[in-house]
């Protein structure tokens, strides 16, 4: 009497254990691979992409094509801003940019300026919990802190970080990232 099983279901009967360790074993690979292109991350950093940082001292507001200022006042894109936090309450930061004025009299190199009073550059975003805050004079006006181009270097405990947000008016690059500042790096001028 023939088995109530077919001859092909017996074949995959068979051969499901060999399938079934081959489909894992690929999915062991994949996973490796991706490691390795994409190298060793903390996790909360390996959500955040790398963007194209602006020059630090660029002479020109950076423009946001795709904003709509009209529709009230509201988070940047994603990416980096050249820029300033105007005003820090609740979690909440506005912020605009901010371009280099070269000082042509010779006493100073120059200064960071805002948009007029009036233009409609404003930002708001959430300042994201886990902010990283990276001062140009040690968290506290101490010391100087800073890279090779004058970017801040020391990174700021989370009740500093706010103190200096609520302060305002320090240049930055400012990163936003789904709606969230998730990096805050001063620019030193002396």
């Amino acid at each position: 009497m023939d088995s109530p099983v077919s001859s092909d279901m017996k074949t995959s009967a068979k051969h499901s254990t060999p399938r079934r360790a081959l489909i894992r074993g690929m999915a062991v690979v994949a996973v490796a691979a991706a490691t390795v292109a994409g190298g060793t991350v903390p996790a909360g950093a390996a959500a955040v992409p790398k963007f194209k940082e602006p020059a630090i001292f660029g002479t020109s507001f950076q423009a946001d094509p795709h904003h709509d200022f009209t529709r009230g006042i509201s988070s940047r894109h994603d990416g980096i801003l050249r820029g300033w936090v105007t005003h820090y309450r609740a979690g909440v930061a506005e912020y605009t940019p901010i371009k280099w004025v070269k000082d042509r009299s010779g006493n100073t190199e120059g200064w960071f300026t805002g948009p007029k009073q009036g233009d409609v550059m404003a930002y708001a975003s959430r300042v994201s919990p886990k902010l990283a805050y990276y001062s140009a004079l040690a968290c506290t006006g101490s010391k100087l802190t800073v890279d090779r181009r004058g970017l801040g270097a020391r990174r700021c405990s989370a009740k500093a970080a706010t103190a200096l947000l609520k302060r305002g008016h320090r240049p930055g690059l400012i990163t936003v990232y789904r709606g969230k500042i998730v990096k805050f790096q001063e620019i030193y001028t002396p």
